[in-house]
């Protein structure tokens, strides 16, 4: 059963193709949330005449209902003949303490001090949070004499899904693959999951840990256009986002002026967009920045004589300044952020940085149009979902190292449970896939106390090991950044070409004998990781000093089948002819493998590289053979073994791309390469 045949048949009602979204969105202003919410009434199922019809209904609706600010006249006028009608709009609700009545404010119809009942406001209590709730407003009209305000909301209903089932969820979660259900997320959040390694996908999904883990501080800092505040606005009627420069204590935590409860008492996740120091922006409060400090150490807040508990996660997401290295060399990745926040205390507080500048670009082409669920649906999911904590799993598997601070180990732990909750809720995980998790998890926490070290000298007084054994092993095990193992695999790769570059100038003089000697490169058995996004890595990195001196070479690879993957094996071929003697000749012999249909494809493919390259010193040969091993054996006695062949580069989606020049450029795909000598 394919992946969209399972979605339907198991989450039937609760799914809705996300590409109609962008079909009937139009020019208006409305979230995504909203849409679906419409969609997933008329459109939620795998008929494509029923989603004709229902598009048309949902068409309708947003035409006559929703209220165009440029047309809300037009509307009032509908409203007044009417004396009854039903439009969806933003509501926010104040209390009038003078007059003692709640009153409503229409923010699309323009109208406000609309006397609003207490018994409508007590049931939806977040009507009060000062950033308003869409919803479906009965609306009615007064023609009496002598009244103030001749608008009447009858009723009001939020728009959100009821009656949802987390046994249910959780049952129907256990019919399907652990990449078949990142997908079905992937697609959820609105993205194809074609377009995404399993780094990227994980990148993508830790956003909503927001949304599953109450108390979760986020920072995620990275270029525009990636996507990053999406999550935030359009998909959950549980989540706001507010403008980082617009963000006060009052509107946060409590107005002393009638005492009113701000934004964390109303929402379960605030975050706050472009969080970045720009010129001209006016100054940080600083007793703003200790109250949030407080908050996200002890979840509660002082104001005035009181103490308030709330639940709401903090995202924080903002734009880089600077290209990665520059940061790493010249200041700090925080470096972007108002210069106010940038304190050890508030920074250590944050449970994961997540490496934006790792994104793509956001393009039409990126976008699911396949089934997803309804993202009100998620939304309520991912709200009961905050009730567990699923951090107890990782103590069945792993010990943290102890010099791990409690923040250390909290912030993983945090970031482990929601991704628990997200991507195995119904809690059956493999020890692999249990240790990707906490990878991932580790790798964000150390990257805010890397820049801690930096920023702070106190931190450095008490350095930490971000190192974990596994219980059933004993084995140690030290993530890292891949900002760094990018950054060091580049320094490296200069450092190796330097050297070679001084061994070939000295070799010519006599008197430069011990020189080539001490800077002869020892080979030794061993494994290279390389993670998904990793860069730095290139063919002659990796196999140049290995394959030096050898006159035949086999490569097996049974993927050898695209033409960016014929591409990189005439890189290959180049990289060898670059590392012999230019009198010498190799005979390469390649062994893979097609499907029938594309064999003669192949051929060809494969004869056009192989004229190509014997003007290079390289006598290149071809069979087919059905088999799965890929690895590189050489009759200088190394045999290298490659777990994705010579397909460890991502495919560039770019027609003019920096990457497709230099290899140590390109983002890899996770893969194992192993070195044995025979």
């Amino acid at each position: 059963m394919v992946l969209k045949e399972k979605i339907v048949k198991y989450f039937e009602g609760k799914v809705v193709r996300k590409d109609l979204t962008s079909k009937i969105k139009g020019n208006a202003v409305v979230p995504t949330y909203v849409l679906e919410y419409l969609l997933g009434q008329y459109c939620a199922v795998d008929d494509q005449a029923i989603i004709e019809e229902g598009i048309e209904k949902v068409k309708d609706i947003i035409k006559n209902n929703y209220v165009h600010r440029s047309e809300s006249e037009v509307v009032k006028a509908n409203i007044r003949d009417k004396q009854s009608y039903k439009i969806i709009d933003k509501v926010n609700v104040s209390l009038n303490d003078r007059a003692n009545i709640y009153e409503a404010e229409l923010a699309n119809l323009g109208v406000r001090n609309i006397q609003i009942s207490d018994n409508i406001v007590m049931q939806n209590q977040k009507l009060l949070s000062g950033s308003g709730v869409w919803c479906i407003v009965n609306m009615g009209y007064s023609h009496e004499e002598d009244i103030k305000v001749r608008w009447l909301i009858e009723d009001v209903k939020p728009i959100q899904v009821s009656n949802i089932s987390v046994p249910e969820y959780l049952e129907a979660r256990k019919n399907f693959t652990t990449d078949e259900w990142i997908d079905l997320l992937m697609h959820s959040i609105g993205l194809n999951p074609e377009f995404f390694n399993k780094r990227g996908k994980l990148i993508q999904l830790s956003r909503l840990i927001t949304h599953v883990e109450n108390n979760y501080n986020f920072i995620e800092l990275g270029p525009k256009g990636t996507g990053k505040s999406h999550i935030f606005s359009e998909l959950s009627p549980h989540g706001v986002l507010v403008s980082g420069g617009d963000v006060s204590k009052a509107r946060l935590f409590v107005n002393n002026t009638g005492n009113k409860i701000g934004l964390v008492g109303y929402w379960d996740v605030i975050a706050l967009d472009e969080f970045e120091q720009d010129k001209g922006s006016k100054k940080v409060d600083g007793d703003l920045v200790k109250i949030l400090q407080n908050y996200m150490a002890n979840q509660s807040f002082n104001r005035g004589k009181e103490t308030y508990q709330a639940t709401a996660s903090l995202a924080y997401v903002g734009n880089t300044k600077h290209t990665v290295p520059y940061m790493l060399k010249n200041s700090h990745l925080f470096e972007s952020i108002p210069e106010g926040y940038i304190k050890g205390a508030f920074l250590d507080r944050m449970h994961i940085y997540i490496p934006g500048w790792e994104v793509r670009i956001l393009k039409n082409s990126v976008f699911s149009t396949e089934f997803g669920f309804i993202v009100d649906y998620m939304a309520e999911i991912l709200k009961e979902l905050r009730k567990s904590d699923y951090s107890g799993i990782l103590d069945q598997y792993v010990e943290l190292d102890g010099s791990l601070s409690q923040r250390d180990k909290t912030a993983i732990r945090k970031t482990f449970s929601g991704l628990m909750k997200l991507i195995y809720p119904h809690k059956e995980i493999t020890e692999t896939e249990l240790l990707e998790l906490l990878d991932f998890a580790m790798e964000g926490r150390k990257r805010v106390k890397d820049q801690l070290y930096i920023i702070d000298e106190t931190f450095r007084t008490e350095p930490v090991n971000f190192e974990y054994t596994i219980k059933s092993s004993g084995i140690k095990v030290s993530p890292e950044t891949l900002e760094k193992l990018n950054y060091q695999t580049e320094i490296k790769a200069k450092q190796l070409e330097i050297t070679e570059n001084i061994v070939i100038e000295n070799t010519n003089e006599v008197q430069n004998k011990n020189v080539t000697e001490t800077t002869k490169i020892q080979l030794t058995p061993h494994q290279t990781i390389i993670k998904d996004n990793q860069t730095g890595i290139s063919y002659k990195n990796l196999f140049a000093t290995y394959l030096k001196g050898a006159n035949k070479i086999t490569i097996q690879d049974p993927y050898i089948r695209l033409p960016y993957q014929f591409k990189n094996l005439l890189e290959f071929c180049v990289m060898l002819s670059s590392n012999k003697e230019l009198e010498e000749e190799i005979d390469l012999e390649i062994v893979t493998w097609n499907t029938e249909e594309y064999l003669q494809d192949s051929t060809t493919y494969l004869e056009e590289i192989q004229e190509s390259v014997q003007e290079i010193g390289i006598h290149l040969s071809y069979r087919f053979e059905n088999l799965h091993d890929r690895s590189i054996i050489a009759d200088n006695r190394w045999k290298i073994t490659l777990g994705r062949g010579l397909d460890i580069f991502e495919k560039s989606e770019n027609r003019f791309s920096v990457a497709d020049i230099e290899q140590t450029r390109r983002k890899c795909k996770s893969c194992e390469i192993t070195y044995l000598r025979f």
